[in-house]
């Protein structure tokens, strides 16, 4: 009678631990929505924002433009799901030594994404907002030298 208890508990044991490790990769999966490439139209040209999943627990992004026959890459993107929390982690280029800087997901929906980090310089806040399937607005603010800034990107779905 004991060993078919023992054998009954290691298995709950078992599926309890795969219920929380499949719980736990469905937080990400509601970014899905962000994988393909977007065009953001600017004064100076086209900007490039791909994302790509990498995993259930990491996407891949990085913005680029085209100059010539060269890309340009413009920042590199991780948004990792952790232990602790989802993280939006950029390296830009020329700026914070090519160090990456962890913003922290504040807002995690269907449609919206908002990242924190009020120890950076500028930007604190990094936000996505899915407006249609095709088309998103993301959007970096903060404050700088006392002043309260922000840029707003409105982005297409090209692929």
């Amino acid at each position: 009678m004991k060993m078919k208890t023992l054998f009954f508990f290691t298995v709950l044991c078992f599926f309890m631990i795969l219920a929380c490790k499949a719980q736990k990769t469905k937080k990400l999966l509601k970014a899905e929505w962000l994988i393909g490439t977007w065009e953001i139209k600017t004064s100076k040209g086209e900007i490039y924002e791909s994302w790509n999943k990498n995993s259930n627990m990491e996407f891949n992004g990085k913005s680029y433009r085209f100059g010539g026959r060269d890309t340009l890459v413009l920042e590199t993107i991780r948004l990792i799901e952790e232990s602790d929390g989802i993280f939006y982690i950029p390296i830009v280029k020329n700026q914070n030594k090519g160090l990456p800087i962890r913003f922290n997901a504040k807002t995690f929906t269907e449609d919206s994404l908002l990242f924190e980090n009020q120890k950076h310089d500028f930007p604190q806040y990094i936000s996505y907002a899915k407006i249609t399937k095709d088309s998103l607005v993301a959007k970096i603010s903060g404050t700088i030298n006392g002043e309260i800034r922000s840029q707003t990107f409105k982005m297409r779905r090209v692929n």
